[in-house]
């Protein structure tokens, strides 16, 4: 894939980069290697001191780096000018806490002292999508850089200026050169960095695809890994929940990032007793979408990052028609310049098709029908998936049930899944293994030492 920005609304190329060479790859990985020493021997209070800046710049210049992402991906300027903010709200919160996060921790032994120290691994490469261009970056670089660490980007090929712009924002905050660094360069370059003896982890969000590759590379060197992989979130609404409410987060839930996001919810399993009103609503909801423009600020569903993400996300929509689904709204793409797909509601999904088994990247909803919630729950987890879920219900007893016997990393009740710095993040069985963010995220790619001293 060229690495180059298409904006997704209009087709348009805006800029093209050469993947860097191999000496040019090999120039920064040992700038890294160099800055590692002396970086990982800073006070956290000069640390955080530059987190705290780069946090301010996020938050002063939200709007421009807002245009920025929708520019390159297509998400609404709204939900980008947001995005922006909440990378500055994760930045404040690792440079208020880190110090505390990884402090000494006593254990008592019978030993004169014991105790265990977190001392960073060294270089970081992170491997990272395009959904969430600046999130995904600023929730692994500062818990990595306040904990001593320091790190390599490669970012998704379509938002290279994103990429650059974050380097160029850490610089500016006063983080010393070769403490984070992008490389603009193809997904096939990826192993030889992992494969190199100086760095000494990584980092993905991304494709199940993906995830086996960089597990896979990491795996070779006896190399810590973290993988944030895809969902097929279920979405399960009880009789007892408030209807409105669960309707209405059920189309936030579905269109979030133009339903670009692996915790947008994506299989919607409803009680039969309450069905047919919630088909109803939410696909009227979906249908009153206003579809169009990213950078208008009356639009609620912008474009898919790609023509090619259209054609795989219509492919999988028509194998699940053949298969014998029923479409109650949508179901191709929008006959408009861009990369645009109807908003689609599915019911009477088969089994084994695309919208039952694989996560479904655009603005497409499967309606499940159950009699009980024994069988929402074994809907729910009838997936290889296990990310995020979001169960509605005001019966106590059922809110102990999902939060017990949901196979997913997160479970939200009678909210939508959402990422939260104070939290920690990631799933479980093909959507991946480690954390990010909360305390869990920081200590990630932390050595825990363990110290005796008798």
């Amino acid at each position: 894939m060229p690495i180059a920005s298409v904006n997704p609304a209009t087709g348009q190329l805006l800029r093209s980069f050469e993947p860097l060479s191999d000496s040019q790859i090999e120039a920064k990985i040992q700038t890294a290697v160099d800055r590692f020493p002396k970086f990982r021997k800073l006070p956290f209070a000069d640390r955080a001191r530059m987190m705290s800046k780069a946090a301010d710049i996020l938050e002063g210049e939200k709007e421009t780096l807002g245009r920025l992402m929708t520019t390159e991906m297509g998400k609404t300027l709204s939900s980008a000018i947001a995005e922006a903010a909440k990378c500055a709200t994760a930045c404040r919160y690792y440079a208020e806490n880190a110090e505390r996060f990884l402090a000494d921790e006593v254990v008592e032994t019978g030993a004169s002292r014991s105790y265990v120290r977190y001392q960073p691994l060294g270089v970081i490469l992170a491997v990272m999508p395009w959904n969430f261009p600046f999130w995904q970056v600023f929730r692994f670089i500062a818990p990595s850089l306040m904990g001593g660490n320091v790190g390599l980007l490669k970012h998704a090929s379509n938002v290279p200026q994103c990429a650059l712009k974050i380097e160029e924002i850490l610089l500016r905050a006063g983080f010393p050169e070769g403490a984070f660094q992008t490389l603009l360069i193809g997904a096939n370059q990826v192993d030889r960095i992992l494969s190199d003896p100086r760095v000494a982890a990584a980092t993905l969000t991304g494709s199940e695809g993906a995830g086996v590759q960089v597990g896979v590379a990491a795996a070779k060197g006896i190399k810590k890994v973290v993988l944030e992989l895809g969902g097929s979130d279920p979405f399960i609404v009880m009789p007892s929940a408030n209807l409105d409410d669960a309707v209405s987060t059920a189309v936030k839930a579905r269109i979030v990032n133009n339903g670009q996001s692996c915790i947008a919810a994506k299989r919607f399993i409803v009680s039969e007793q309450i069905a047919d009103a919630f088909e109803r609503s939410f696909v009227r909801a979906m249908e009153a979408l206003k579809v169009g423009d990213p950078m208008q600020p009356e639009t609620e569903l912008g474009p898919l990052a790609s023509a090619d993400a259209v054609a795989t996300l219509d492919a999988d929509v028509q194998k699940t028609v053949a298969g014998g689904a029923r479409v109650l709204t949508g179901g191709k793409p929008v006959d408009r310049a861009g990369s645009f797909y109807a908003p689609t509601v599915l019911t009477n999904i088969p089994k084994e098709s695309p919208a039952y088994r694989e996560e479904l990247f655009g603005p497409v909803a499967s309606v499940f029908r159950v009699k009980n919630i024994d069988e929402a729950i074994q809907i729910a987890n009838d997936s290889r998936f296990g990310l995020g879920a979001s169960a509605w219900t005001n019966d106590p007893a059922e809110r102990e049930r999902f939060a017990n016997e949901i196979e997913a990393g997160m479970v939200f009740i009678n909210q939508m899944v959402a990422s939260d710095p104070r939290m920690p993040f990631g799933g479980v069985k093909h959507s991946g293994h480690g954390r990010e963010l909360g305390v869990h995220g920081i200590r990630e790619f932390m050595n825990a030492k363990t110290v005796w001293i008798k």
